[in-house]
């Protein structure tokens, strides 16, 4: 018993800090865009700016490219 409310204290702290990180992104992104995005661009996005060290080694230029030359293609 008393292993278990160790685990769950230790493993309290980590969600916390998770659920702080989640609200601190999602006020930063809401204000810098002054609520000015729908719903589910704003889900997006906030995947992306919470998940940012995964999202650093993709190159934008790569991305707009390929997005750039299938857009031409379906003309």
């Amino acid at each position: 018993m008393i292993d278990m409310l160790i685990r769950l204290i230790l493993t309290l702290h980590i969600f916390t800090t998770i659920i702080e990180r989640i609200f601190s992104a999602m006020k930063h992104v809401k204000t810098v865009l002054l609520n000015k995005m729908k719903d589910e661009f704003l889900a997006d996005f906030m995947m992306i700016y919470i998940k940012l060290e995964l999202v650093e080694d993709i190159d934008s230029d790569s991305i707009i490219n390929e997005f750039y030359s299938t857009k031409h293609q379906k003309v």
